[in-house]
């Protein structure tokens, strides 16, 4: 006999199979697909507000977002919605949020979203730890007050299927590269500080795997690129740093791909790393596309 579901159950969210890279400094639109076997397209038209610097998750389970930025000019608040077909909207004609560029945003709950942290230009230090919750279709709330050290270019990711962790960047209040990281909750709710593991540093990307775990790699470490990465366990414990593989590199981006690998991309070189189920980076890729630094990435499908 079929399971008896009870009244509004929801079916969690899988993993999902494609992902696409987009935007990035130097206003560019365009993006890049990534198929379910981790082959990057070649340049698809850019559609939206060209902008380096922004964000992006999966929401509604098989969705995606691309929000804020840096248009050449100002910070922005400017959101883009990518379809289950990997197909992106234009922009969204509310915007919600402060404006900032340098953020990140991961999934959490299954199929909701959440942007975090930032570079704002409200006046010194320009640093936040502000978020903004994404719904399951894809609506950006307003902002919640920041919980955490404020500091722009970390990187996020899910883990343990239904959760989330920020992890590392850079203040410049104090001048000072972070490997501190912040676990958000199935409900969204960011927990205070927890104190670092591996190599202190910003400009990093990161992504899950295996479908339930996650990984932070590549970024600037005071000034001098690095390839490291560390692990993220399916309980949110961050690993010392794993010996690095590939070109190092800083302000690329990272999604999930294949329903449990992923792949970090683009950034100051321009080649890209596949990451097994088991979290071992691949040696590089020579990039496809345009190459640029500052965009975002996730996953759909």
């Amino acid at each position: 006999m079929f399971p008896i579901l009870p009244a509004n159950s929801a079916t969690a969210a899988g993993p999902n199979d494609e992902g696409i890279f987009g935007f990035g400094s130097g206003t560019y639109a365009m993006s890049n697909l990534v198929s379910n076997t981790g082959v990057v397209s070649s340049d698809v038209t850019g559609v939206g507000t060209g902008r380096g610097y922004p964000a992006a998750c999966e929401y509604g389970g098989n969705k995606g977002i691309f929000g804020f930025g840096n248009d050449g000019s100002s910070v922005v608040s400017i959101t883009n919605l990518v379809s289950n077909t990997g197909v992106v909207a234009s922009d969204q004609a509310a915007t919600t949020g402060m404006a900032r560029s340098k953020c990140a945003a991961c999934e959490y709950g299954g199929d909701k979203g959440i942007f975090g942290f930032g570079y704002h230009q409200g006046g010194h230090p320009w640093t936040t730890a502000v978020t903004n919750l994404v719904s399951d279709t894809g609506v950006v709330a307003s902002d919640t007050a920041g919980v955490g050290y404020a500091r722009y270019t970390p990187a996020a990711c899910e883990y343990g299927e239904d959760k989330g962790i920020f992890g590392y960047g850079y203040s410049n209040a104090t001048s000072t590269m972070y490997s501190l990281t912040n676990l958000v909750s199935n409900t969204g709710v960011v927990s205070s500080d927890v104190t670092g593991v591996g190599s202190a540093r910003s400009g990093l990307a990161a992504c899950s795997y295996g479908e339930d775990k996650g990984i932070f790699g590549f970024g600037n470490a005071s000034h001098v690129m690095t390839a490291v990465t560390n692990l993220v366990s399916n309980v949110g414990v961050v690993s010392s740093d794993v010996a690095g593989v590939g070109t190092a590199r800083q302000v690329l981006a990272a999604c999930e791909y294949g329903g449990d690998k992923g792949i970090f991309g683009y950034g100051s070189t321009y080649d890209t790393n596949l990451v097994s189920n088991t979290g071992v980076v691949a040696s590089d890729v020579t990039g496809v596309g345009t190459s640029r630094e500052g965009q975002g990435a996730c996953s759909f499908n």
